[in-house]
């Protein structure tokens, strides 16, 4: 059997591609060093950004520091499974946010040169990592330099970045926005405080997370979950928070971010939900999902952006995160749309619901899907009441009865009992009431109505005069035989509409006569416009 040994080498540029490539971005490798400081006990850590003459980034916090040995065995190790050890607590009793053992490689995505200085039990350690040394490395191990030396210092641990990558500014505010997406553990056991050229600090939180964003509608996990019927196992084991804004989100801000004890395991997404509906363009929120840290398989990519959703454990969540947002978003729509109903009614003060009982059905079904199309439209809620007010003044309540443009006694007189869709007596008020005024009017004491009719108007010996006030464009006169005619259609319309109104009451029900279609809507109607247009020749009748 043979002496020789399989040795697996690492070469320096495998520290390049989990470090430099997988952690080109800043808040993704700041975010690795706030996660140590996490699991090393700290409730404070600084970052401190210099981007003027001396490029520098300078990361303390105040936890538990590290001794000699623990820097030699736990930091310099590349690839240590804490979880694995059994170390899924921290000293502190949180639940360790790292598992890979590959965080430290983000540094060199961030800077060439990386000082470390660590305080433990009034013991100091520092050392040196250096890009170009490691790149020049012949061994499959990279010994850097260090000293070690008494402090009396308190705990904790000092991380300088030089030789930084990026040459450009940055900007404070987008750097803490981006960091507090990547966590979901802010308390007031732990701050992460940021500043930039030694200005004003900014504190990362939650706050910061959704600052830009103005909630229109809030979905509690533990709230929603009481309505679904599941079997998936972990439902219970599951926190969280869907919201909706009023106004569509750019694309960066929507989906709906995974957590695993305090960190972003997914970044914001909608788990294979088709993303046409409006739905997902206004939605935003987050799920702790901290059971898929102790699955023995592990699904979490090492930069933290996404979880494998390929085995079957991730393809049951899935498909549970789906459902979710499948229940919140029909209670979604509904809410929606009673808030923007509202809103339309309070300021166009129109009644939406009573609007639609009293149109008719061929009418209603138009109306409707206009209606729901502006409510699914990006228009701002101001555009869509002054649309939903126009709408309404072309087509009011009744609009068959508005648009025959009634005269104003008629209207009076008939719209009680039209809308109670009491046809007959509708035309039989507003007749009474055109009896009333031509009798008023014309002096007339004939008692019977007819009669008084032909009294009152007519070409010759008439009481009132319809046309006398009305000449030609010119200034001349009609002719004599079309004011006669004018004046004779006056009577016998008055006359005709009197007898054939009056006459069918008194031998059938009323009921009858809509309910068979006798005297229908239209019927009504067009008596109605009969009457307007004798009430409006009244209006200019003049006496002899």
């Amino acid at each position: 059997m043979s002496d020789n040994k399989l040795i697996m080498s690492f070469e320096p540029n495998t520290i390049e591609h989990l470090g430099v490539k997988m952690y080109a971005n800043l808040p993704p490798a700041l975010a690795e060093m706030i996660a140590n400081s996490y699991d090393a006990c700290a409730n404070r850590v600084e970052i401190k950004i210099y981007d003027e003459d001396i490029k520098k980034i300078i990361i303390s916090d105040n936890g538990i520091g590290m001794s000699f040995k623990e820097v030699n065995d736990h930091f310099l190790r590349i690839g240590r499974n804490r979880r694995k050890e059994g170390q899924k607590e921290t000293s502190c009793g949180r639940i360790a946010t790292g598992k890979k053992g590959l965080g430290k490689l983000a540094l060199f995505g961030i800077g060439e040169r990386i000082i470390i200085e660590t305080f433990r039990e009034k013991k100091g350690v520092k050392f040196i990592l250096d890009w170009d040394e490691i790149m020049q490395c012949k061994e499959t191990y990279y010994s850097p330099k260090f000293e070690l030396f008494d402090s009396h210092k308190p705990n904790g641990t000092r991380i300088m970045l030089e030789k930084l990558r990026r040459k450009s500014p940055y900007s404070l505010e987008a750097l803490v926005l981006s960091l507090a997406m990547l966590f979901n553990f802010w308390d007031d056991n732990f701050k992460v405080w940021v500043s930039l050229n030694d200005k004003t600090p900014i504190l990362v939180d939650n706050k910061v997370k959704y600052q830009n964003i103005e909630p229109e509608f809030k979905w509690e996990y533990k709230d929603f979950i009481k309505g679904m019927t599941s079997d998936f196992k972990y439902k219970d084991n599951i926190d969280g928070l869907i919201m909706t804004t009023e106004k569509p989100l750019k694309p960066g801000l929507r989906g709906i971010t995974l957590f695993a004890n305090g960190r972003m395991v997914n970044s914001p997404e909608f788990f294979g939900q088709s993303e046409s509906s409006h739905f997902f363009s206004y939605t935003v929120g987050w799920f702790n999902i901290d059971f898929v840290d102790d699955w023995e398989e592990d699904v979490i990519s090492t930069n933290r952006q996404s979880i494998d959703w390929d085995n079957d454990h991730t393809i049951e969540l899935r498909e549970f995160l789906k459902a979710c947002l499948n229940f919140i978003e029909p209670k979604w729509r509904k809410e929606r749309k009673e808030k923007r109903v509202k809103n339309i009614e309070e300021k166009t003060k129109v009644d939406i619901k009573n609007w639609y009982k009293t149109l008719p059905p061929e009418i209603l079904k138009k109306i409707e899907a206009i209606i729901n199309s502006v409510d699914d439209s990006e228009l701002q809620p101001t555009a869509q009441a002054d649309l939903v007010q126009n709408i309404h003044t072309l087509i009011p309540e009744y609009p068959y009865y508005h648009w025959r443009h009634m005269h104003s006694t008629v209207q009076t007189a008939s719209k009680t009992d039209y809308e109670n869709a009491d046809y007959y007596r509708a035309f039989i008020e507003a007749m009474k009431r055109y009896i009333t005024d031509v009798r008023n009017k014309s002096g007339s004491t004939n008692a019977r109505d007819a009669s008084m009719m032909g009294e009152a108007f007519g070409k010759s010996g008439s009481k009132l005069l319809v046309s006398k006030k009305y000449k030609k464009p010119d200034g001349t006169d009609f002719q004599e035989q079309t004011k006669e005619n004018i004046e004779d259609g006056q009577k016998f319309l008055s006359m005709g509409i009197v007898n054939g109104g009056r006459n069918p009451v008194s031998h059938e029900e009323i009921t009858n006569l809509r309910d068979s279609g006798l005297f229908s809507e239209k019927d009504c109607l067009d008596a109605l416009s009969l009457l307007s247009h004798l009430f409006r020749r009244l209006d200019d009748a003049e006496k002899p």
